[in-house]
């Protein structure tokens, strides 16, 4: 693995427009591009790696970029940002994503882990900041999927509530353009959008072919609450601890693969078609050149067909790849339990 970021930034000639790159409205008014790098390295791309894909992907047309305190690269992200902006892409062209980890949900914490951020970014805002999972357990990294947190708790409403009430304040402070959710269920949902002072722009949650989300999509949609969907290729790259026997692979299904061959092109690329033209946002990750600017084509070529969108709500699987072991209270709880299968929120 390199350990160096690339010094220059330059626009590929062979890139796009990133203003042709189709945007979705946000309901407070601001625009988000429908494709963007994430930069979840997972445990094998170094942060330095990252950081070129973020350098690359600009120069090529990017604009959005996904990011979390808990990747522990947003150091070198903001270096290579610069780099980027330095090279002349201006900085309201840029839509950056961060979010706060679970083990800064406390009084002033939100806020705190919000502005390391912004200094680790280099940023004066962020255009979106989530709470990247509704519990405040932690977990240590490379951890198994037995780990629980010592103090683990289950959703707490009232806990959660005073955390958004922080998110709201970064948005009067300026330093957050737009706030949402992430792994929220709808049952959780329920419980917090009655008490918000500023709703929640988005929610962020798992979405692929194989696991397509229905209810929880249409729930957020005709709440103008708008879908981004991570691990859109079914995470080929996932930590092995998310890895189980039963995991289905989106991208070796017969009507993707059949989809892909017709239009000449990867089944990656028919997945993330799927994703933006039902709607989402998405965020897929790679740090290799080939792969993130063929991510980012895939929203400015030919289309799906409606018939070829329609095959492919058929092959739901309901396999749920990041299944948040780790976030379990209990040590005699299953994984389903943080995701309120029986429609009421887990305790």
């Amino acid at each position: 693995m390199t350990n160096e970021i690339k010094s220059a930034f330059a626009m590929a000639e062979d890139g796009i427009d990133p203003n042709i790159v189709p945007k979705k409205p946000l309901n407070n008014g601001e625009k988000m591009p429908v494709l963007g790098l994430g930069t979840f390295g997972s445990d094998s791309v170094s942060a330095a790696e990252v950081s070129d894909a973020v350098i690359g992907a600009a120069g090529f047309g990017q604009r959005l970029f996904d990011c979390a305190s808990v990747y522990g690269n947003e150091r070198e992200v903001g270096e290579a940002l610069k780099i980027v902006m330095d090279g002349g892409v201006p900085r309201e062209e840029l839509f950056v994503v961060s979010k706060v980890w679970n083990d800064m949900h406390s009084d002033g914490d939100v806020i705190k882990s919000c502005k390391q951020s912004l200094a680790d970014l280099g940023l004066d805002y962020l255009d979106l900041y989530l709470i990247h999972w509704p519990f405040p357990n932690a977990h240590p990294p490379g951890c198994t999927v037995e780990s629980l947190a010592p103090d683990a708790k289950p959703y707490i409403h009232e806990a959660y509530m005073k955390s958004w009430a922080q998110m709201e304040q970064l948005v009067e402070a300026g330093l957050v353009k737009s706030i949402g959710t992430s792994n929220m269920t709808i049952p959780k949902l329920e419980r917090m959008l009655p008490d918000c002072k500023i709703k929640p722009a988005v929610n962020e949650l798992e979405c692929h072919p194989h696991f397509q989300q229905a209810e929880l999509f249409d729930y957020l949609v005709a709440r103008d609450i708008q879908p981004i969907g991570f691990c859109p290729l079914g995470s080929p790259g996932r930590p092995e601890r998310d890895c189980t026997p039963e995991d289905t692979v989106d991208m070796e299904d017969p009507v993707i693969v059949k989809i892909a061959a017709a239009h000449g092109v990867h089944p990656a690329t028919v997945c993330l078609k799927w994703a933006v033209q039902r709607g989402l946002v998405t965020i897929p990750f790679s740090s290799n050149p080939r792969n993130y600017t063929a991510n980012l084509l895939s929203t400015v070529t030919e289309p799906l067909s409606d018939a070829e969108m329609a095959e492919i709500a058929t092959i739901d699987q309901g396999c749920r790849l990041v299944k948040g072991q780790v976030f379990r209270w209990r040590d005699d709880q299953s994984w389903e339990v943080l995701w309120d299968l029986d429609g009421t929120i887990s305790t």
